[in-house]
Order: C-alpha cells, then sequence, then structure tokens
C-alpha cells in the first residue's frame, strides 16, 4: 500500500511538471491552439507598439522641419530687410555728399532766400527748406516686439471690458466701447473674425499710430499711403468658431477686451485708391513702409503706451492699449 501511494505521488509531480503529458490527443490540439492564439495576440502587440513609434518619428521630423522651415523664413526676410535698409542708407549718404558737393560749388544769387522758421519743425529745416529724414527702423522685428498673450493680457484685463458674447451684445454696450471706422489715418479692411469696436484709450491710440505713419511718410518723402487694420474685437462666438479651424488660436484672446488690433505689416493701402473699391489689387507691398510703421510702433511702445507683437505667420502686428 505505501508503494501504491509512492508511485501515485510521483505520477503527480511529474504531470505537474509536465502538464502535456497524459493529455488526449484533443486536448493536445487544444493546447497549441491557445498557445498559437497567446503568441499572436504577443506578435501583434508588438507590432501596433512598432508603428506607434515609427509615426512618432514621423511626428518629430516634420515637426522639426516645419519650424526649421518658419525660421530660415525668417532669417531670410531679415535679411532681405537689413539689405534694404542697407542701400537706403547709402542713397541716403550719397544724395547728402551731392547736396553738399552742390552747395559748395553753387554760386552767389540774388534769388530770394527761404525765411528762416522761428520754430524748430520736423517738417522744415530751420532755413526752411523741406526737412528728409532718412529710414531707421529696427534692428530686428522679433527682438524689438517680442510682447507675447501673456504681457499683453495684464493690459487687456486692466483697461478692457468683459467679454462681449456677441455682436448684439456688443451694439448694447456702446457707453464702453467706441466705433472704429475707416477714418483718413487708417483703414478697416472687411472684418468677417471681428467687429469694429474698442475702448476709447486703444481707439486714440489707433488714430495716433496711424497720424505718426502719415507724418513719418512725409518727413521722409514718401506717398501717402494708410495701415490696415485686420482685426479687432472679438465677441466669445468669434473666438469659438475660430478655434474651430485654428487649434492655435487662443481661448482667453485679447481681442475680446476691446483694448487689441492687428495691423498688416505687408499691405497699405494708397491715399489716392481709398475710393476706390477695396481689393489686394490697390494695396501696396513695400519693405521701406514696413521699416517706416515699425520705427512709429517702437517710438510709442518706448513711450509705455501700447505692447507689441511680431506675428510672422499672420503678416501682422498685434497690439495691446497700455
Amino acid at each position: 500500500m505505501q508503494g501504491f501511494c509512492i508511485v501515485v505521488v510521483v505520477l503527480g509531480i511529474i504531470r505537474a511538471a509536465m502538464p502535456r503529458v497524459g493529455m488526449s490527443v484533443d486536448e493536445l490540439r487544444v493546447a497549441d491552439s491557445i498557445q498559437w492564439v497567446s503568441d499572436s495576440v504577443k506578435w501583434v502587440n508588438d507590432s501596433i507598439q512598432h508603428v506607434e513609434d515609427s509615426l512618432q518619428a514621423v511626428r518629430d521630423s516634420l515637426e522639426n522641419a516645419f519650424r526649421l522651415k518658419v525660421e530660415a523664413e525668417q532669417a531670410a526676410q531679415e535679411a532681405r530687410e537689413q539689405a534694404a535698409r542697407e542701400a537706403e542708407e547709402k542713397r541716403a549718404k550719397e544724395a547728402e555728399k551731392q547736396k553738399k558737393d552742390a552747395e559748395k560749388n553753387a554760386k552767389p544769387t540774388d534769388e530770394a532766400q527761404p525765411t528762416p522758421l522761428a520754430k524748430p519743425s520736423r517738417f522744415f529745416n530751420a532755413d526752411g527748406t523741406v526737412a528728409r529724414h532718412r529710414i531707421v527702423s529696427v534692428r530686428s522685428y522679433s527682438e524689438a516686439f517680442p510682447d507675447a498673450q501673456d504681457v499683453q493680457i495684464v493690459s487687456a484685463n486692466k483697461w478692457g471690458v468683459s467679454p462681449v458674447r456677441n455682436r448684439e451684445e456688443a451694439e448694447g454696450r456702446k457707453s464702453e466701447l467706441v466705433y472704429v471706422g475707416s477714418n483718413p489715418y487708417y483703414f478697416i479692411e472687411p472684418l468677417y473674425w471681428s467687429i469694429p469696436y474698442l475702448v476709447p484709450r486703444a481707439a486714440v491710440l489707433l488714430q495716433d499710430i496711424g497720424s505718426n505713419f502719415l507724418d513719418s511718410l512725409q518727413v521722409k518723402g514718401l506717398h501717402a499711403h494708410k495701415i490696415i487694420i485686420t482685426s479687432v474685437l472679438r465677441t466669445k462666438e468669434e473666438v469659438e468658431r475660430m478655434r474651430r479651424y485654428n487649434g492655435n488660436a487662443t481661448e482667453n484672446s485679447c481681442h475680446m477686451y476691446g483694448t487689441t488690433v492687428d495691423i498688416a505689416y505687408n499691405r497699405f493701402l494708397r491715399v489716392e485708391d481709398e475710393d476706390r473699391p477695396y481689393s489686394k489689387q490697390n494695396t501696396v507691398a513695400d519693405v521701406r513702409l514696413k521699416q517706416i510703421l515699425s520705427e512709429v510702433l517702437d517710438d510709442l511702445r518706448r513711450q509705455g503706451r501700447c505692447w507689441v507683437k511680431y506675428e510672422v505667420k499672420q503678416g501682422c502686428f498685434h497690439l495691446t492699449v497700455r
């Protein structure tokens, strides 16, 4: 009896260590099928992980390529503008030299001389002749105008109104907002994502920008152009609609507070064309005009009147009143 028990125990141990021993043919087939399915699932999981890793690598490569492209385009743009500034400075120096040579070689005449001005003027020299100023611009647009959302939103909250829900609500809040339609100092292009209302403080700033820009064109001897405003007050509904089409749109946009505008830097409207139907065909793209606008904005920013962000992709200066 004792020997029989020992045999049973030994057989149990062997079967536990070798589960396939003693199994019928059908059981063996089922076990093999289960093992094959388990191995297949593991292989599929490994394949899925490999595909996900490959897709992530592709996404990283595309993002890096896009970033490099944007940086290259910005560097090329700044290089072109730097070359234009240097050419303008060279022309100004040559003109000044020619003027001095002409004055040196000029013979005295009996013609009436311009009457000297009693007070200095930016438009005329001390002898009464028309003054001509050279274009200075800024060293780098990105460095001169770095004020991002986190900076501008503080001033928007301080000086702006509470966000407007929709256009109908904006019509009922005219005690807080002023209408800023096109006027002699700037042009409001057709608006699809905003409405032409600002808080009074921002409206005064916008008019000063347009006025200073026209003054700068005159003293530099260039034809009069208006700046073009591309975005003003945005309602909550418009911001929500924009976010459906543009994932980079900010939910808490400064435009909702009536303190912020976008000014195009690659398009300007010639004053003589303002009576024609507005279209991109009667606007002007001139690097010199962009440089002069940057001078105006840089002056006002240094005076503490506004924050300015140079937007590369949108082609505009994004600014908020301070």
